[in-house]
């Protein structure tokens, strides 16, 4: 016979066992996000306190043959790769062998005067007056180099198209200079400077889409679905866009660089001091100011981040560190979709995080049927259903009205009906609402309704009805 010690304790441990846990949370969060963008295969990871704390993958790395992502699966890194580059130029910095403000031509030699004239750090800030791709670029990806330097080619009568120093401009370009630079200045292949300096040990390297059994394939959209994109070869800017990675091993690389393990803390530091134009101001780029390449910031919260993202054929990638906390995020995809990466990166380790304080609690609203809402002020309504599931996640759909699908679905992803919501803290006091543009973050507030920041810079509010 049960007592009712006996019971009470039987209840408390069922409920520890429903409670969702940070793993899950976060998986759920990565199947919903892939899900809603239809996203083919899409991988992520988080390190923190100098250790794995999850990593996650959802959907395929091979469409056609049906083969799942993995741990090790491999994705194009795209713009990320940039964060090498400068992590290279900043270690040959410490070293003595590079200048930030000595011309690249001092290490390479035959090029064009004013591109000779560029130093890295306007390279590595944007602020070189490089173009970035052209029409001219049309065939880039057609031709493999084996070096960095070898694609200094491309630079052959290029022409500025800004004042170096006066305004930032992106240009990967730029950064195909930079890496060039580097790998002068190291007196060994970028790769080779690459695999035994910076990221020693990892499963970081070139891309090798189509001829690697790690990789994931390639992907875009096109006739309303996915296909495989075309073939490209990314040599021609191993320090802009040419690398891949897995997800977990990205991560990694973001806690060595937290951990001084990559360059000295006070290198590491040197990097994340905004660059100045040359009026004396910060360059800024949207709601970042660009250090030596990492771009600098706050999230939602106000905590300091550093981070960069990244879009190219067949990618959307992002790595996003917390210097304070600890903390390193990365997310992969396998096809370049419109989305606010760096706010989905932050709600997806957002389980592995401090709680936000002070929010409302909120119990999962299970007998809910449909919400109003405010779209910049201006009213909509649709159906909406909520459950536990499980696990003991609070899980909601809510239905599309077609003011709010015009700013949601904005492709080249296939549209979406509806929209999923993921509790996060306190049953729906915190979640995490899942559209075709990433995750957006919704919080309880005190007169009942719901704030949801991030869907394209909209401000929506949402009330939800029985």
């Amino acid at each position: 016979m049960r007592t009712p010690l006996t019971l009470i304790c039987l209840a408390a441990a069922q409920a520890v066992a429903a409670a969702p846990t940070p793993e899950r949370h976060a998986q759920a969060l990565l199947d919903a996000m892939r899900d809603a963008a239809a996203v083919p295969g899409m991988s992520a990871a988080i390190w923190q306190g100098g250790r794995m704390r999850w990593q996650g993958s959802s959907g395929w790395r091979d469409v056609e043959h049906q083969l799942p992502v993995q741990a090790g699966t491999r994705f194009r890194l795209a713009s990320v790769s940039k964060l090498f580059a400068v992590t290279m130029a900043a270690q040959l910095r410490a070293e003595g062998k590079l200048d930030a403000d000595q011309p690249v031509g001092a290490l390479l030699p035959g090029l064009d005067t004013a591109i000779a004239a560029l130093t890295p750090r306007q390279l590595a800030a944007h602020l070189s007056g490089m173009p970035h791709y052209e029409w001219r670029d049309v065939t880039r990806g057609h031709t493999h180099h084996a070096k960095a330097r070898d694609a200094l080619v491309h630079m052959k009568g290029r022409e500025l198209v800004a004042t170096p120093g006066s305004r930032y401009l992106y240009s990967s370009w730029g950064y195909t200079l930079l890496g060039a630079a580097a790998e002068a200045a190291a007196g060994q292949p970028y790769l080779d400077r690459l695999h035994s300096r910076v990221a020693p040990g990892l499963d970081i390297g070139p891309d090798e889409t189509g001829t690697s059994a790690t990789m994931s394939g390639a992907y875009e959209y096109a006739n309303g679905g996915v296909q495989p994109a075309p073939a490209h070869d990314f040599s021609y800017s191993w320090g802009g866009a040419g690398l891949a990675a897995s997800a977990p091993a990205l991560a990694e690389w973001g806690s060595r660089v937290l951990q001084g393990r990559v360059v000295d803390a006070a290198t590491r530091d040197w990097m994340w001091q905004p660059t100045l134009n040359n009026a004396g101001q910060p360059v800024t780029s949207g709601n970042s100011t660009l250090g030596f390449g990492w771009r600098l910031g706050v999230d939602a919260q106000g905590l300091r981040i550093v981070h960069h993202a990244g879009s190219a054929l067949g990618a959307r990638s992002v790595l996003l560190l917390w210097p304070q906390a600890d903390t390193s995020v990365s997310l992969l995809s396998n096809v370049m979709w419109t989305s606010s990466i760096e706010r989905s990166a932050e709600l997806l380790s957002a389980p592995f995080r401090a709680p936000l304080p002070d929010l409302p609690p909120r119990a999962c609203p299970v007998k809910t049927t449909g919400f109003d809402a405010e779209l910049d002020g201006a009213p909509l309504q649709g159906r909406a259903r909520f459950r536990v599931d499980e696990d003991g996640l609070c899980r909601g759909e809510l239905g599309l009205p077609a003011v709010l699908a015009k700013v949601v679905n904005q492709g080249p992803q296939p549209p979406a009906d509806q929209l999923v919501v993921i509790g996060l803290q306190g049953g729906l006091a915190r979640a995490a609402l899942a559209s075709p543009i990433g995750l957006s973050d919704w919080q309880a507030q005190a007169d009942g309704s719901f704030r949801v920041d991030g869907v394209a810079g909209r401000k929506l509010v949402v009330r939800l009805t029985p």
